[in-house]
């Protein structure tokens, strides 16, 4: 019943049996009889009928699962059970695929209880409730305390409540933890949480000095001045608030938010908490357009940090509620097709972003659809349609060329080059990689450092430069982790790469890069590189593991993957 409650699509009968009571002298049998006993269980009001397994609670029922998952936080708060693991106690020696899957779900499920309460403690502190809120905090820091952003929060809220000393004492305990645990210092997060104050203006402010105030913070960012622009903004912020214009203290909000996300890097945590502050004030002045704009950049702030659940239900609302926006939809599309593009929907992705492409286009939204069409390029990258990635990846580095944005160019000029890889043409790829890299560490990126460094890497491999590949995956690594907002994904994707060198020339670390990629995986729900991991621990040995994997790999639609699952299958 657990199984049927958290998997997305219904699973066969004979998947179901393989994958429960592989080990019974008869599968199909001991699985009639489970049914049979769930479905006395749910009562008339429940069902579970057909081939594949369909399964309907009853219409009052309330599934903790999905309340963490996909409903409100005010909900998910009070679930009495919230943070405990997933079928605490249950173990299954006998069916060594589900406690595979198992593992896996519980890992995530642990990830989804982090996200809904760090989403509570947001949406708390942005009603003006800082006491609950660092009640939260409190429990984020003792479910995860080596999360630097979990960290920078409980800070931040310290010093807005004006306890100075609670948050001075915090960064301490903090910093002692980071330098025993993973020996370092806190990072730009934590360091800016211990600076938080709140911005104090005198008097009031009419519209016009509040809209000029935001505006020079924008320019300033623009041309580059970006920590001179923030602290603008957040002035902005504050003069907005002496205000009566509920519209200016949202618009002033998002503009900080944008900047803070967008352009100051390891700086998406207050960023965060501007956008839930926007957001409940436009949902105060019942302002749809603007909410939809809220919602959509808290559902990219989780998407990079593959809070893949919660960014679906953020862009789904700001889908719904920015419909009369072709701007609006592009980008929630968008950013939906990058997170369903990350957890393995290969379908559901490649519907999001052509909507994405087409909406932009109509919009002459230029840069949007140069981004759309990036993400289809890496869609069809990863399902090895090289000759698809590279007219998607062409137009979108055309569009940037003549947009002026280049600050984006690496993303689509790096995936390109993973294009002439796919092709064989190591050379040609390593050109794009180069000039990749060269221009994010001119703007200094980390995710687009990650990104070319990882190509650069297998190109040298694919020269025979073996040991300088995996000298340049480590240093990716590094590159695209050394703040506290990167994109998680991508990490996913280095790691990889790691695996499939250390398994072709036994290096040495390779058992450990692949259970770090299966913990990755498996908490923030990549399928496909849950099932990669899988094959990769097979390749080590696992018997269990290959056999998991291709049961699980069988929900994938991916070309490229299945290909990988046929071998020795």
């Amino acid at each position: 019943m657990a199984y049927l409650l958290s998997t997305e699509r219904p699973p066969s009968r004979r998947q179901l049996a393989a994958l429960l009571f592989g080990e019974a002298d008869d599968p199909l049998r001991a699985l009639r009889w489970s049914i049979a006993e769930i479905r006395r269980a749910l009562g008339p009001d429940g069902s579970i009928v057909g081939d594949p397994v369909v399964l309907r609670m009853p219409p009052h029922a309330t599934v903790d699962v999905s309340v963490v998952t996909r409903g409100e936080w005010a909900a998910a708060v009070r679930l009495p059970g919230l943070g405990l693991e997933f079928l605490e106690g249950a173990t299954f020696r006998d069916a060594a695929p589900f406690e595979t899957w198992l593992l896996s779900e519980r890992r995530r499920l642990a990830a989804a209880a982090e996200a809904i309460l760090h989403e509570a403690a947001l949406g708390m502190m942005s009603r003006g409730d800082l006491k609950p809120a660092i009640g939260c905090a409190v429990r984020l820091i003792g479910m995860n305390p080596l999360d630097e952003n979990h960290q920078s929060l409980l800070i931040r809220l310290y010093r807005l409540t004006g306890d100075d000393e609670a948050a001075r004492r915090q960064f301490d305990a903090c910093a002692e933890l980071f330098v025993a645990e993973l020996g370092v210092d806190p990072g730009t997060a934590v360091q800016a949480a211990l600076r938080t104050r709140r911005v104090h203006v005198d008097g009031t402010a009419d519209a016009a000095s509040i809209a000029a105030t935001v505006e020079a913070g924008r320019s300033a960012v623009g041309a580059g001045a970006v920590e001179a622009g923030v602290q603008t903004l957040r002035r902005g912020v504050a003069l907005a608030d002496t205000g009566s214009s509920g519209r200016l203290k949202i618009l002033a909000r998002l503009a900080l938010a944008e900047a803070l996300v967008h352009s100051l890097r390891g700086q998406d945590e207050e960023g965060l908490a501007a956008l839930h502050a926007a957001d409940e004030v436009a949902r105060e002045l019942h302002d749809p357009g603007l909410a939809a704009e809220a919602r959509a950049e808290i559902g990219y702030v989780d998407f990079l940090r593959a809070r893949y659940d919660r960014a679906d239900v953020w862009l789904t609302d700001a889908r719904r509620l920015g419909r009369n926006s072709l701007a609006l939809a592009a980008k929630a599309d968008m950013y939906r097709g990058a997170v369903e593009s990350d957890r393995g929907d290969y379908p559901a992705a490649r519907r999001h972003l052509s909507r994405a492409v087409d909406a932009a286009r109509s919009a002459g939204e230029v840069r949007l659809e140069s981004f759309a069409l990036a993400m289809l390029g890496r869609f069809h990258v990863l399902r090895h349609d090289f000759d698809a990635a590279a007219d998607s990846l062409d137009l979108a580095l055309e569009l940037c060329e003549r947009s002026h944005w280049l600050a984006f160019v690496p993303w689509p000029q790096a995936l390109r080059g993973e294009v002439e890889l796919g092709r064989t043409e190591p050379e040609l790829a390593a050109a794009f990689f180069d000039q990749a890299f060269a221009r994010a560490c001119q703007l200094g990126d980390p995710c687009w450092e990650g990104i070319s460094a990882r190509g650069r890497a297998l190109a040298a491999e694919a020269t025979g430069e073996s040991d300088r590949a995996f000298e340049i995956l480590a240093d990716a690594r590094i590159r695209s982790n050394r703040l506290a907002d990167p994109y998680v994904w991508l990490d996913a994707h280095i790691l990889d790469a790691q695996c499939s060198l250390g398994l072709r020339h036994g290096h040495p670390e390779t058992a450990s890069w692949v259970a770090a990629l299966g913990a990755l995986a498996s908490r923030t729900g990549m399928k496909e590189f849950v099932v990669r991991s899988l094959l990769h621990a097979e390749a080590l040995g696992d018997d269990n593991a290959g056999r998991a994997a291709r049961l699980l790999g069988a929900e994938i639609d991916n070309p490229a993957l299945a290909a990988l699952l046929s071998v020795g299958g």
